[in-house]
């Protein structure tokens, strides 16, 4: 092959490969809140010298960085712009063919850690109880449901592996009653929980519109308005969108 043929493959290869990584972007972001309220104190009710070693316990319902106003574990996911469920092109070739994980909720201190677990349909899930005290679990979805008590240092599998749920499943301790959280499974991988930071990024979306939504376990934000989704145009290789000041209905009622 002489040199200008050899260039002219390169640069053929090089323009496929382009375009094939063109059709996906990753989305990053920032949820934010402005004056968000004091965290308040829980009254612990049992186990009290485990569940207090620690401190105070406040709840964990809202949790927003002193330093960047981030919040924390809100659920960002995207959809179709005209319809619920992505087609099957529309799905990333490597994020169709992933294997399902497997997420660990653990109780250390009188707490799930983590507090939303986001999830694909056909993950599972794994409960562990770390602490020298008694918990439980109470799980109920449409295809799954238990009550499993777990000793401590104990832990339960479910057999089942988790199905897209229309809404959040809540999670729940009855030994130790404040203790919640959510389970958030959903029928494609276009997701994203925010970290302590508030950020985001939902990685190998399809490029063109769609709709993005914003959710925490206090509601939607904007209420129902966020529930339908916004608008967003996905470009290039990273779409960075500008932080988002959380509006929740919820918090002004109180």
């Amino acid at each position: 092959m002489t040199r200008f043929r050899l260039l002219a493959a390169l640069a053929v290869f090089s323009m496929a490969t382009l375009g094939a990584n063109a059709q996906w972007a990753s989305i990053k972001g920032q949820i934010i809140i402005e004056n968000a309220p004091d965290a308040k104190d829980i009254n612990v009710t049992a186990d009290k010298e485990h569940c207090l070693s620690k401190g105070t316990l406040k709840s964990e319902e809202l949790i927003v960085s002193v330093k960047t106003k981030g919040v924390k574990n809100v659920w960002v996911y995207l959809k179709p712009e005209d319809g619920e469920t992505f087609d099957a092109k529309q799905i990333n070739p490597a994020l169709a063919a992933a294997k399902p994980k497997e997420h660990v909720i653990d109780q250390p201190c009188c707490a799930f850690i983590p507090r939303i677990t986001v999830a694909r349909a056909g993950d599972t899930l794994l409960v562990k109880n770390s602490s020298p005290v008694p918990h439980n679990i109470k799980y109920s979805a449409d295809n799954l449901e238990f009550n499993q008590t777990l000793a401590a240092g104990g832990s339960y599998k479910p057999e089942k592996s988790l199905e897209a749920q229309k809404t959040p499943v809540t999670i729940q301790c009855n030994v130790h009653p404040w203790m919640g959280g959510r389970v958030v499974i959903f029928d494609h991988p276009y997701f994203a929980i925010t970290d302590a930071d508030g950020k985001f990024e939902i990685k190998d979306a399809p490029v063109g519109n769609f709709r993005i939504f914003y959710r925490h376990e206090l509601g939607y934000h904007k209420g129902k308005d966020g529930a339908k989704g916004f608008p967003i145009a996905i470009a290039g290789t990273t779409t960075e969108l500008k932080p988002l000041a959380l509006e929740l209905p919820a918090l002004k009622k109180e």
